[in-house]
């Protein structure tokens, strides 16, 4: 495969990145790093792609699937994660293309989901959103909440529940710690109608090109960056 200048340039941004994740792992937990493609174009992707990078995140499901579509006869083996909202009318798309959802915050959305992932599929991968800073303006459920909507989505046949996603108000190292505490404290064993029900959640979703370093050193196992391998957006 011929490498073009694009493709090692960005060679050069995923080194430098990977170098850094390196530098502020506290254990010996892999972190993956999601290159945020949108607005990009499908050959920016396919530049990424051919110097190594395979998981890619989409915030727009029609843009998100486009590229898929265009990319997969060439590159089988990207994982692509939906990491934006997703409404109702929207979620067959997400089900039959995906194979990581970031952003579930109704069990509605998971629900669909599940019914409508192809049984020649494997489980789609799922985290919970949590409005970990309690924004207004922001998706997810409250931390209170989220053991009673993880315990319903784990329940779902077509789905795998993973672990939990957040967007903070801030580069905040106290909001990464809550993430982190809340993902070990629904990882305990509880009573839950006469049965002791157990979550296992690997995965904590949290940051970004700002701030990806500190989420790291607060237990990060996926972090989104786009502007840092990318560019800024046009």
């Amino acid at each position: 495969m011929i490498i073009d200048a694009i493709a090692l340039s960005l060679q050069d941004k995923l080194q430098e990145l990977s170098a850094r994740i390196q530098a502020c792992r506290s254990n010996n937990t892999p972190v993956c790093l999601i290159a945020v493609s949108k607005t990009q174009t499908a050959n920016a992707v396919a530049s990424a792609a051919a110097v190594g990078q395979l998981d890619f995140g989409e915030n727009y499901i029609q843009e998100g699937v486009d590229k898929i579509a265009a990319l997969k006869p060439r590159f089988p083996a990207l994982v692509w994660h939906m990491i934006g909202p997703i409404q109702s009318n929207k979620t067959r798309l997400v089900a039959q293309h995906f194979d990581w959802v970031h952003t579930i915050d109704r069990l509605k959305i998971a629900q669909r989901l599940s019914e409508q992932r192809p049984a020649h599929l494997p489980p789609l991968q799922v985290l919970i959103q949590i409005n970990i800073d309690r924004e207004d303006s922001k998706s997810g459920v409250l931390p209170e909440q989220a053991l009673d909507l993880a315990l319903a989505v784990a329940a779902l046949p077509r789905l795998q529940l993973r672990g939990l996603m957040c967007i903070p108000e801030r580069a905040n190292a106290a909001s990464f710690q809550k993430m982190t505490d809340l993902r070990a404290q629904l990882n305990v064993a509880m009573p839950v109608q006469g049965l002791m029900q157990h979550l296992v959640l690997d995965v904590l979703s949290m940051g970004m090109s700002a701030d990806f370093e500190s989420a790291i050193a607060h237990g990060a196992t996926h972090v989104r960056v786009g502007s840092a391998i990318f560019g800024a957006r046009v």
